[in-house]
């Protein structure tokens, strides 16, 4: 099978972790037999996921924001060791680290520790997102894309692509196939935060936005098919 990206960094929305529930065990097990899927092809993968489906940070209301980002670094915790559960279950050798200290519940995050579980063909869950408030997990998957020297970062949206307005209420929208960084920024177009649009631009890391929710579309994403937008 020819890959176009070895290690990837892939970052998964919270809200693809819960349907009606907190955790939607279903919804998991689907996205880990997608991550299997790449394990089985040789491809180094290490995820991020955020954790809206729980707990939302930047809608906290008057809530101190420190305090809420927090708590949605929490929300991430568990949903990473959710996924690492799904996972296990299904064979695959994974590992989480953390970005906060938790000692009881997984080792702490160095770009050492997440190479050592790559060569020893674990998928590496990034739990905690950045370990710091007001950065999105788009930051913080483009922060352990840079770390661990990632080929891409692979947003996993609601959405196929970047669009030139929301689709869902332009039903015109152009849909694009191929941007640049500064084209994205320029045109403030909403397929990331600017902070991992900046990181990314700044390490030479090629972002591709695609939906998940197709099976296998993940590999055809490694595979460098036309998935979504590729944006380098």
């Amino acid at each position: 099978m020819e890959l176009k990206y070895r290690r990837v960094s892939l970052k998964l929305s919270g809200e693809a972790m819960g349907g009606g529930d907190v955790v939607d065990f279903d919804a998991v097990e689907r996205i880990a037999a997608d991550i299997q899927m790449l394990n089985s092809a040789g491809v180094q993968v290490g995820v991020t996921i955020g954790g809206g489906n729980i707990w939302r940070g930047r809608s906290a209301g008057d809530m101190d924001r420190n305090k809420a980002d927090q708590m949605g670094m929490l929300a991430t915790a568990i949903n990473s060791l959710a996924m690492e559960a799904a996972l296990t279950h299904l064979g695959v050798p994974c590992k989480v680290l953390s970005s906060l200290p938790m000692e009881r519940v997984c080792d702490t995050f160095t770009s050492q520790r997440a190479e050592e579980a790559f060569a020893a063909g674990k998928v590496v869950l990034f739990a905690c997102g950045s370990g710091l408030p007001f950065f999105s997990t788009d930051t913080a998957a483009a922060l352990k894309a840079a770390e661990t020297h990632a080929d891409v970062l692979l947003l996993a949206k609601n959405v196929d692509a970047v669009y030139s307005a929301d689709p869902n209420v332009v039903p015109d929208a152009e849909r694009f196939s191929h941007l640049t960084y500064d084209e994205v920024i320029e045109r403030d177009l909403k397929a990331t935060d600017l902070t991992a649009i900046t990181l990314c631009r700044e390490q030479k890391i090629p972002i591709l936005v695609f939906a998940m929710k197709e099976a296998g579309n993940i590999l055809r994403a490694v595979r460098g098919e036309d998935v979504g937008t590729l944006i380098d």
